[in-house]
């Protein structure tokens, strides 16, 4: 096939692209190459690109794109703004590069004749907000958004809607979405509209609910996305690492190639209509083991320290539950957390240190009244 790869220079979509060619497929990438991102001068040569077609060019850019789906068998929407803190501030900016540049793709879609063209959307695990729960009932719940009163006042922990203790639980793709930020809440949207495209037109759309992505070849330099890469680089500095609010935040933590592996699949199933799939590890990981694991890797000296610090549109727990996408894509995470770690620390020290944006970031917010804490 032909494939069209949109935001397809970026961490997932190079190393998608590989994979795809190695498998004998076309590969068009289609990318802004946005400074944020990819730095103020893009080094394409750098990441080893080989005879990939790479069209620099803007997701809202109608012509560009029309004539890149137009010649494309499938589509791998990657392109988007990414990062949640970020995002509750830049409201208009998220909107319009995620919705309204999944928008033009699909109008794009629909000139070219959807129903012969399979299309990949990268959503997100933010989409359900606090993720599932257990009610005391045995009912899932799903909370509502913590409130930054509660934040500051240090009740971390979402509860019921009458206060009741929750048990954290694997969401599946059938819990109810409440995002939590404008990033998870534009991440809905393109789901909506493909759902409804996909409804009206005939085509076929898997959306992918990733988890945390990380791996060998995220960005270093963006302080808005990617945990790893803030602690990565103030532990190389000797730095002192924050664990936000009181040091027990989780995530589930994918690896990119398995992250890679899944849309691989997604694009071979042949699936009829529109099909949501969680993609992750399966796993919650405490932010504190994820960093005393760094540190060791490392070798570093950085002191890890509970800050109370806390940001507007962040969660508290969320992990996958995979059964769905087991059963109807084959997908099974394979990368243990120790490994992707260290292949991530491996590949981090083979580059120069990268500045510390992070608080300079964290400012950003706080002057917003978007953060707090320490």
């Amino acid at each position: 096939m032909r494939i069209l790869v949109t935001g397809g220079l970026g961490f997932i979509g190079v190393k998608l692209a590989r994979k795809l060619a190695n498998a004998g497929h076309e590969v068009a990438l289609f990318d802004s190459l946005t400074a944020q991102v990819h730095g103020a001068l893009p080094r394409l040569g750098s990441q080893d690109l080989g005879d990939f077609e790479i069209v620099r060019a803007d997701i809202r850019d109608a012509d560009a794109l029309t004539a890149q789906v137009r010649i494309a068998d499938a589509v791998v929407h990657l392109a988007a703004e990414t990062g949640t803190g970020q995002s509750m501030y830049r409201i208009a900016h998220y909107y319009d590069v995620n919705v309204r540049g999944t928008a033009m793709l699909l109008e794009a879609l629909a000139a070219a004749g959807p129903e012969a063209k399979s299309l990949v959307i990268a959503s997100s695990r933010s989409v359900y907000g606090e993720g599932a729960y257990t009610a005391p009932d045995g009912r899932l719940v799903v909370p509502d958004p913590r409130r930054m009163e509660d934040l500051a006042a240090g009740r971390f922990e979402p509860v019921g809607p009458k206060g009741e203790r929750l048990e954290l639980r694997a969401t599946p793709e059938d819990a109810p979405t409440k995002p939590a930020s404008m990033y998870a809440a534009t991440k809905l949207a393109m789901e909506d509209m493909c759902r409804v495209f996909s409804d009206s037109y005939g085509a076929r759309v898997a959306a992918l609910r990733f988890q945390n992505v990380y791996g060998a070849g995220q960005s270093l330099t963006n302080p808005y996305t990617g945990v790893l890469s803030t602690f990565s680089t103030r532990m190389r500095l000797g730095k002192p690492i924050d664990l936000f609010e009181d040091g027990e935040v989780s995530r589930d933590f994918v690896h990119v190639d398995d992250v890679t592996r899944s849309i691989e699949l997604a694009l071979k199933a042949g699936i009829k209509g529109y099909h949501a799939f969680n993609v992750g590890s399966g796993e919650a990981t405490p932010i504190r083991r994820m960093a005393e694991l760094m540190k060791q890797i490392l070798g570093s000296s950085s002191e890890l320290g509970v800050t109370g610090k806390f940001r507007a549109g962040d969660i508290r727990h969320c992990y996958a539950d995979l059964s769905r996408v087991r059963r109807e894509l084959g997908f099974e995470s394979a990368i243990s957390l120790e490994d992707g770690l260290r292949g991530f620390c491996d590949w981090a020290l083979t580059l120069p240190v990268p500045d510390d944006r992070s608080e300079a970031a964290m400012a950003e917010l706080n002057a917003r009244a978007l953060g707090g804490g320490r």
